[in-house]
């Protein structure tokens, strides 16, 4: 189908693993698309993923799945240090491309993403889920009917004690929790900072815990924006009792705040070993407040009917890999600030020729997806 079809979208998915299966548990509860393919190299994993889901095809590779013709998004749903390879395989193929996060190990490799899919002239969103979790978006819907006034400062935190086995190894991950949680952070602090750019960072991080990995296990991270604003960004992979994620949104006039992993409807004491409870749960028995509906309370259903209806109608997405570009340009600063013990510039140098205070609109340039 063509951009702005009113055609069902017809999705590959790479990827068989914990981000693929998130995202194929939200698209059952999103309308107009298909899910056509999978591709997995491992093949028992893949089959047993799409029997799950009712896809019909698993194929080998990315280069394979891009090739076909009953594909318009190729949605990327492996780790950062694939990123770059896939999403330039998916631009050449003429594919329109959805990306995890982050979208890249650092900012060079997100800016080459970007450089991609730019120079393809194909349509691109970029799977920043915490700017589409409910909690968020109706906060920002406040912000913007001017709630809370002018907003002056934004905290993001998210942590946990159970990082991914990837995301252990510090030349797949590109860093610690603050590339991998505090990305959340940064783009949480950008949306709700809508038209200042971040022009400096300040930040910490330690190993303060963690034997079994080379990177910080704990970071705090300021960014200040070029009206004066800033952000706080908190990261923690040592968070013994699961999965937090909280947001504050400061104003001249009021607060507003979001508890996403919070208390939730149902509450339990369980005596025996229940099994899954949620995302990176500290433990699976005692007192329990498991979230309802992980998917939908991180983000993941908003995203992806966001990204579905963006394409149909043949407009940009909310967010594009423009904004996860910025965001690991935000985060090689703060890694650069740990070292140096200074602000340090966020070098958006290699982003220029795009429009860094950008807006929703149409996709300049963008053809059929072939």
């Amino acid at each position: 189908m063509t951009v702005g079809s009113a055609s069902p979208v017809r999705l590959g998915i790479v990827g068989a693993g914990f981000v693929a299966d998130f995202f194929l548990q939200a698209l059952q509860h999103v309308r107009d698309h298909e899910v056509t393919v999978l591709a997995a190299r491992n093949a028992e994993r893949g089959g047993a993923l799409a029997e799950r889901y009712g896809i019909p095809a698993v194929v080998g590779g990315a280069a394979e799945l891009a090739a076909r013709d009953d594909v318009d998004i190729v949605v990327v749903a492996v780790p950062q240090d694939s990123h770059l390879e896939v999403v330039s395989i998916a631009a050449a193929a003429g594919k329109a491309v959805i990306c995890t996060k982050p979208l890249g190990r650092n900012g060079k490799e997100a800016a080459a993403c970007l450089a991609a899919v730019t120079a393809a002239g194909v349509w691109h969103g970029y799977a920043e889920t915490a700017v589409f979790s409910p909690a968020v978006t109706r906060a920002k819907s406040m912000v913007d009917a001017g709630a809370i006034g002018r907003v002056l400062s934004v905290r993001a935190r998210e942590a946990h004690g159970n990082p991914h086995k990837h995301a252990r190894e510090i030349d797949r991950m590109g860093g610690g929790p603050l590339r991998g949680l505090g990305c959340h952070g940064v783009a949480v602090g950008r949306y709700f900072l809508e038209g200042a750019l971040p022009v400096e960072a300040f930040a910490w991080g330690e190993r303060l815990d963690r034997d079994d990995v080379e990177s910080e296990d704990n970071a705090l991270m300021m960014v200040r924006f070029d009206d004066g604003r800033v952000a706080q960004v908190e990261a923690s992979w040592t968070h013994v009792p699961g999965l937090d994620i909280r947001r504050e949104i400061h104003g001249n006039n009021g607060w507003l705040g979001a508890d996403e992993t919070g208390a939730s409807e149902l509450a339990a004491f369980a005596g025996t070993d229940v099994g899954y409870v949620m995302e990176k749960a500290g433990a699976a028995r005692g007192w329990l407040r498991p979230v309802l509906d992980e998917p939908w309370a991180y983000g993941y259903h908003g995203q992806f009917d966001h990204f579905i209806a963006s394409y149909r109608a043949g407009v940009a997405p909310r967010q594009t890999l423009l904004d996860g570009a910025i965001d690991n340009a935000v985060i090689d600063a703060g890694y650069r600030s740990m070292t140096s013990g200074v602000w340090e510039p966020i070098e958006l140098a290699p982003l220029a020729g795009h429009d860094l205070h950008k807006g929703a609109g149409a996709l300049d340039g963008v053809g059929a997806a072939r």
